[in-house]
């Protein structure tokens, strides 16, 4: 790539999403390709694919993979290219699959395509020794997608971009949101089958963790520039630009010192936090589940009895007041069940839910129970874009909690308004804006800002920083401190990344289907796991 420069052209004129972009990609290399969202990663990623609509956009400089000139090429050269000579992986394994057909007859399409006249056993077999090389048994190629975990769906998306074995393969953030132990897999996956056919690799992502664990060298990419480039253990320990020591120091990791501020981009060198938090270790629980049991499904089909799911499965826990619950667990663990039956969302199939000792298991199903439980207990999603209504303004959307719960005039909503986006470090200036005119980051704020409207005791955020980049991730996390010491809020952090719940978290409760197999105070739980399942998450963290 020499130079590459991809310009987009809208009803508002002309963007520049990358600019004088320029490296080389050796057989068997990785390249990590870093930034935060916004910064062209993924437009420099669908350029070598040739993926961009050719009507909207200007593509300049040079990109050849393999002596074909991707830039100006016309869609012949271009679907001969794509599949063969280079492959992409997609961040959203499930979007990028058919949901009408089975996982092995798309592998066998994606063969086809590029190996035309070959006879029908050669392809079905080729399918086939693809799901085994990528660890799925071959049994389930008659299975859909939606039959399968985010990380089995992530290698079958890996099977399909190597079925042809292509000498490029641009993975466009492959573990996002994937648990701990799933996106070591995958990552090891990748790496034995780059050094198996000694494949490049363009990776693109914003964990630095995974820029550590899987690259040889890395590019930093910021507002479509390249900002720094080099080898991986350099750029990692003797960075040069300010913006790439800020991506590096904004990523907790396990040595991070818990509860201390993280740097971000803003923010390069925090201040020290002003307030020391004691947790009282016998401070009454302000809520708690006991012998909890969530079950979906069942009963009668046409086809005979179907088996329940049985989500969760006989937990019992509690959050202190004051003190932040961290619950850990794989997807499918029961995190999120449990999260919600506490937020009066879910009802359980048996077992006891308190909230300052008053029961509230009856919540789901009684409006007016769970009407009076959300004036205390505010949910905080992982989405910020999918949990705000992209129709209503900020101000209506902060203060919609008031019009529901409080008798409060306009006027006060207004004030209380600006006061809450004020805590969570936006300003009055943003009342009428929308959703779509924020960054990641600040629709997060946003959604904090909306769930602290009635003063709750208690905010359940459930992986509220998962999707988020790590200056914005680090930007949030340092808020809700900030908000947790000032407010004396209890906190239950759903959330699968070990190091911010070893940042952010008094206690820790693991969970591992439906039931929880280890739970202790921090430091305890990570320096001394007692279960083996801890441990490993723990050696699978990267």
């Amino acid at each position: 790539m020499r130079d590459l420069s991809v310009t987009f052209t809208g009803p508002r004129g002309a963007v520049t999403a990358a600019e004088g972009i320029t490296f080389d990609l050796a057989r068997g290399e990785v390249l990590g390709l870093v930034g935060e969202s916004g910064s062209g990663k993924s437009t420099v990623g669908l350029a070598a694919m040739g993926l961009h609509d050719p009507a909207r956009t200007r593509i300049a400089g040079s990109l050849e993979v393999g002596g074909t000139q991707v830039v100006g090429a016309c869609d012949a050269e271009l679907r001969a290219l794509r599949g063969s000579r280079v492959a992409m992986v997609f961040q959203d394994a499930l979007a990028a699959l058919s949901p009408f057909h089975p996982v092995g007859a798309q592998l066998a399409e994606a063969y086809r395509v590029h190996h035309k006249g070959a006879p029908r056993a050669e392809v079905r077999d080729r399918a086939v020794d693809m799901l085994e090389r990528v660890g799925i048994a071959a049994a389930r190629a008659r299975d859909y997608p939606h039959q399968f975990s985010g990380g089995m769906r992530q290698r079958v998306v890996i099977a399909m971009a190597l079925i042809n074995s292509p000498d490029v393969l641009i993975a466009d953030e492959p573990t996002t949101a994937l648990d701990a132990r799933v996106q070591r897999q995958v990552l090891d996956l990748l790496d034995e089958l780059r050094r198996e056919h000694g494949t490049a690799v363009l990776l693109v992502t914003h964990d630095v963790g995974v820029v550590a664990h899987a690259t040889d060298r890395v590019l930093v990419m910021r507002d479509s520039l390249q900002v720094e480039s080099g080898p991986t253990e350099r750029l990692l320990t003797a960075p040069e630009h300010p913006y790439t020591r800020a991506l590096i120091g904004a990523a907790p990791t396990l040595r991070t010192v818990p509860g201390t501020r993280l740097p971000t981009v803003e923010e390069p060198e925090p201040k020290p936090r002003t307030a020391a938090r004691a947790v009282v270790a016998d401070a009454r629980p302000l809520a708690e589940v006991t012998d909890l049991h969530v079950e979906f499904g069942g009963g009668r089909t046409w086809s005979g009895r179907r088996e329940p799911t049985r989500a969760v499965r006989g937990i019992s826990l509690s959050v202190r007041e004051g003190e932040t619950l961290g619950l850990v667990g794989e997807s499918g663990s029961g995190k999120s069940t449990t999260a919600r039956v506490l937020a009066g969302l879910q009802r359980p199939t048996s077992g006891e839910v308190r909230f300052e000792g008053r029961d509230i298991s009856g919540a789901a199903g009684d409006t007016a129970l769970r009407r009076e439980l959300s004036r205390h207990a505010q949910l905080v999603f992982q989405d910020p874009y999918a949990s705000l209504n992209p129709r209503r303004t900020v101000e209506q959307i902060v203060t919609t909690p008031l019009r529901v719960h409080t008798r409060a005039d306009a006027a006060e909503r207004r004030e209380r308004a600006v006061e809450l986006l004020e805590q969570v470090g936006l300003s009055a200036d943003h009342l009428g804006r929308y959703p779509h005119e924020f960054s990641g980051g600040q629709r997060q704020r946003v959604g904090i800002a909306r769930a602290l409207a009635l003063r709750p005791r208690l905010i359940i955020a459930d992986e509220p920083v998962s999707a988020l980049d790590v200056s914005v991730q680090a930007q949030v996390l340092n808020l809700l401190m900030d908000l947790r010491d000032d407010l004396g809020l209890s906190l239950l952090f759903v959330s699968h990344d070990l190091a911010v719940v070893r940042h952010f978290c008094d206690r820790v409760a693991v969970m591992r289907h439906g039931e929880i197999v280890e739970t202790g105070d921090r430091d305890e739980v990570f320096d001394r796991p007692s279960a083996a399942y801890t441990r490993e998450l723990l050696a699978a963290t990267v």
